[in-house]
């Protein structure tokens, strides 16, 4: 999940992996899988770091070795 704020500045947190485009035009519109709109205060560029964040942080949980191994 991902948090971002909406332009009524509500903080609601999202499933990145929902996400299936982001545009800006000129306010940021998230499009999820299922046709879902989100208009949010964040940057384009702002809401693909929070992905690729949250992408690194899934890969880095699943191939971090557990101690002792």
């Amino acid at each position: 999940m991902i948090k971002v704020t909406t332009l009524d500045k509500r903080e609601i947190a999202i499933n990145a992996e929902l996400i299936e485009r982001v545009e800006s035009v000129p306010e940021t519109v998230i499009t999820l899988t299922n046709g879902k709109k989100i208009l949010v205060t964040q940057s384009m560029d702002e809401i693909i770091e929070k992905v690729m964040a949250y992408r690194r942080n899934i890969a880095c949980s699943w191939w971090r070795p557990e101690e002792g191994r």
